[in-house]
């Protein structure tokens, strides 16, 4: 009885290991920037039918959207091409990398 449960265990554990999925975060920026509420959601709206996209976070002020993502089913550069398809273009943030807001650029969402 006992060699069974440890044989069970073990086929969960490894089974467990062979489904677990790659799962990464890229942080980029968009032209045009983000202006307003509606600015976000149309991101977050479109994005959300990528393949293997998990989590869309926005932050205005810092002019960033943060995307959380299954590395199995999809790479940074089709995320990238994923903003083309609504009329945007992103690019890959390097770690510690700041974005000033374009106060001249007007809001193509209102």
């Amino acid at each position: 009885m006992k060699r069974f449960i440890l044989l069970f265990t073990t086929m969960i554990l490894v089974t467990m290991a062979a489904v677990a999925k790659d799962i990464k975060t890229v942080v980029v920026t968009t032209t045009p920037q983000m202006h307003c509420e509606n600015c976000e959601n149309r991101i977050k709206n479109n994005l959300r039918f990528e393949k293997g996209v998990k989590k869309i976070e926005t932050n205005i002020e810092k002019q960033t959207v943060t995307i959380t993502y299954d590395a199995d089913k999809t790479t940074v550069e089709n995320l990238l091409k994923g903003f083309e398809k609504f009329k945007y273009s992103a690019r890959v943030l390097e770690d510690g990398e700041t974005v000033e807001t374009d106060t001249e650029e007007e809001c193509p969402n209102m």
